[in-house]
């Protein structure tokens, strides 16, 4: 079923409808989120939680003209830098040990292959990480991650532009290492 007709049948009172919208996004938002997070799982999953209740509740300023995930997206980023933004200054010892669980997880789930670009991409300064997360990992056209972060297409194909240097830099210095 397309996102539209599901968007629908939530507008119109079916709750059910909601659950599938929910179980079409998940994954690609906790992705999003925990790479956006850098890999905080806890954090990552209150900010993919936060997103559901925003979308249930704003779903109706949905405009159905418009694809629905960029809307969807914009969302998930604007929690995840409220959540950031909120827990930036404190970190206690129990979020320590639950990144280094988290990490764990996501580590025995990933292929050795890609920890390294994955490394790379967490170490990243957000203006640079979340445009590379939206185009490679998600998919979205430059022009839809401009609109998503609200910014200038050039700006954003400048932070991509810089954001593919510093991914290079990286992994050429990891290879070298090894």
């Amino acid at each position: 079923m397309k996102d539209v007709e599901i968007i629908k049948k939530i507008q119109n009172g079916d709750n059910s409808a909601f659950r599938e919208l929910y179980d079409l996004y998940y994954d690609y938002a906790i992705r999003v989120a925990t790479v956006v997070m850098n890999r905080n799982a806890t954090h990552s999953a209150d900010a993919v939680q936060e997103t559901f209740v925003r979308v249930y509740q704003n779903i109706h300023l949905y405009q159905e003209d418009r694809p629905f995930k960029p809307w969807f997206y914009k969302i998930l980023l604007n929690e995840c830098n409220r959540i950031l933004k909120k827990n930036s200054k404190v970190v206690s010892v129990g979020e320590i040990i639950e990144r280094q669980q988290a990490k764990t997880e996501i580590d025995n789930q990933q292929s050795v292959d890609y920890e390294d670009l994955y490394q790379a991409i967490g170490a990243l300064e957000p203006h640079n990480r979340i445009p590379i997360v939206l185009k490679y990992l998600n998919g979205f056209k430059e022009q839809e991650i401009a609109n998503i972060l609200e910014e200038n297409l050039n700006t954003i194909k400048s932070r991509l532009f810089k954001g593919r240097q510093k991914l290079k830099q990286f992994l050429e210095a990891k290879e070298e290492a090894n």
